[in-house]
């Protein structure tokens, strides 16, 4: 005898939540996959493991704040404003004013 595994099709359900982890994490939600059960399945185990990124993540801490605060009134400058507005930017400025 032949064993012949058939692919059973994606649920709505599925693609609906599939569709809305594409959404969060920001990815493409490939075509292949939703057209097997099993394969979308895995696909959204390991979407819904990612942590999606947030605005916030950007930003720099208040601990990075407090201390470009202390630094520039020690060394009598200003913070730029768009320090206050990436992570990034703010650690070269301390870096650069130690």
């Amino acid at each position: 005898m032949e064993s012949t595994t058939y692919a059973l099709p994606a649920t709505p359900k599925q693609i609906a939540y599939a569709r809305a982890l594409a959404l969060r994490n920001q990815t493409l939600l490939p075509w292949e996959v939703q057209q097997d059960r099993r394969s979308l399945s895995a696909w959204i185990d390991a979407q819904a493991k990612l942590t999606p990124s947030t605005a916030l993540d950007s930003l720099p801490s208040s601990k990075q704040v407090a201390f470009a605060e202390r630094l520039a009134r020690i060394k009598r400058r200003a913070v730029p404003d768009e320090c206050f507005r990436d992570k990034g930017l703010m650690s070269k400025w301390i870096d650069g004013n130690k």
